[in-house]
């Protein structure tokens, strides 16, 4: 069983139903997770929200997060999380936002890549973000990010059963 097959697995198990709110990763979260035979009952949707007006209308990133953060950053991370959260049925949302490179932007080095994990556990919501650097290509940078993404739902899933916040 693979990384993504062992994912859709723990999904099942725990009664999960998965959204993402991708930027850098464009998608590739949920084209990774499509791969697994039955994943459709455990995914819900994929928002993919390149430019900053698409994270406003789409997901509900506040515009002062963005010219207060930056567009890569776990703050706005957090609301892409929080409005895929809010938008779908799902109990689980993931968000990606970040620079795939090759340049560095706004002193931010390239491979920078912000996640949040948000969980909707009786009525309250469980948040936990964190901020990576991945090396490589373009691509590469992309693939790693998408995959580490989805590993840590598991990772923060507990986390949130055992009521941690972070």
């Amino acid at each position: 069983m693979n990384e993504v097959e062992r994912v859709v697995d723990y999904l099942r198990q725990q009664r999960l139903l998965l959204t993402t709110a991708e930027s850098c990763t464009a998608g590739a979260m949920v084209t990774l997770l499509a791969q697994v035979p039955g994943s459709g009952e455990w995914v819900d949707s994929g928002y993919v929200v390149y430019s900053a007006e698409a994270k406003q209308r789409l997901l509900d990133v506040r515009p002062q997060t963005i010219e207060t953060f930056n567009l890569t950053s776990c703050e706005v991370a957090r609301e892409m999380a929080l409005g895929a959260l809010h938008d779908s049925p799902a109990t689980v949302a993931v968000a990606t936002t970040g620079l795939l490179g090759p340049d560095d932007v706004d002193g931010i080095p390239a491979g920078t890549v912000c996640f949040a994990w948000a969980f909707a556990l009786g009525g309250q919501v469980a948040l936990f973000t964190r901020r990576e650097r991945f090396f490589g290509a373009r691509e590469s940078v992309q693939q790693q990010a998408a995959l580490h993404g989805l590993r840590q739902v598991m990772r923060f899933h507990r986390a949130a059963l055992k009521g941690e916040r972070a």
